[in-house]
């Protein structure tokens, strides 16, 4: 159980120096899209045109898809779910084994809706893979005028986030050096798995309530307004990023709409 907030792109790639604000604009944007059309081709168009960008965002396929892999299986698991148990299979029948039976219709609708996931999960791999916590919180900030206290806590919560795992490492290797192991006994391990987090949010809480008290005194609860050591500013390159962002929803939207496929809301 570990993570890591940081950036995992070179600092130097076109998509690593847009402003935190344009890039979650055009994720938003790219995935209200995917979300509101329910055909199949105007999510795979979106997909394609977000994976045609990652050369550009300094991302190692490597790390890319270790962070998608689990994304990418459970929108996997979405289309066989809504492909084997669709309410009624209709369309050309490709499968008709015993009580297995899957239709054309039932396919394309589970294959539309794990797209959907596909393009939300990718969109917000890229933005956030790409971006560095403290930069989005500056933008949040300066650019969305965001309460300075809430986004701030957030950030120092999200910056305490690999601490947890660490903590979650010491524990198990401190009950298992005591003979506290789960062994092949699935009850013990579900019991030992549950105390293990409760100890751990136990920690969690005292620690965000000292955290809370540091912060306040410091004068983050001030109504004084802030300055702001690093400085986000809305270059013309940043606007053109969710322009960018639109002209290809309102592309993929066209071209399913030609060839007659596009539907939305569904």
């Amino acid at each position: 159980m570990s993570m890591t907030l940081a950036p995992v792109c070179d600092a130097e790639a076109p998509i690593a120096r847009v402003n935190p604000v344009a890039k979650l604009a055009a994720a938003a944007a790219v995935s209200t899209t995917a979300l509101i059309a329910s055909d199949w081709l105007t999510p795979l168009l979106l997909l394609t045109a977000l994976l045609a960008t990652v050369p550009f965002s300094g991302l190692r396929l490597g790390e890319l898809a270790r962070r998608l892999r689990w994304l990418w299986f459970a929108a996997a698991t979405v289309v066989v779910v809504n492909a084997v148990f669709a309410a009624e299979q209709t369309g050309r029948i490709l499968i008709d084994f015993g009580p297995l039976t899957i239709g054309t219709d039932a396919l394309l609708d589970g294959t539309a809706i794990g797209l959907r996931v596909c393009v939300a999960a990718t969109a917000g791999v890229l933005g956030f893979a790409t971006t560095d916590p403290t930069d989005l919180a500056d933008a949040l900030t300066q650019q969305l005028r965001t309460p300075a206290r809430f986004t701030l806590g957030a950030l120092a919560a999200l910056r305490l986030m690999p601490l947890l795992g660490a903590e979650w490492r010491q524990i198990t290797s401190a009950r298992r050096a005591r003979g506290l192991e789960g062994g092949w006994n699935p009850v013990r391990r579900v019991h030992l798995f549950a105390s293990t987090m409760f100890a751990l949010l136990v920690g969690a809480i005292r620690r965000a309530g000292r955290l809370a008290a540091a912060m306040d005194a410091r004068g983050f609860d001030s109504a004084i307004p802030r300055t702001h050591a690093r400085e986000q500013r809305m270059r013309p390159a940043d606007w053109v990023v969710i322009a960018a962002a639109l002209a290809v929803c309102a592309a993929s939207v066209a071209v399913s709409a030609a060839y007659g496929v596009f539907t939305a809301f569904n």
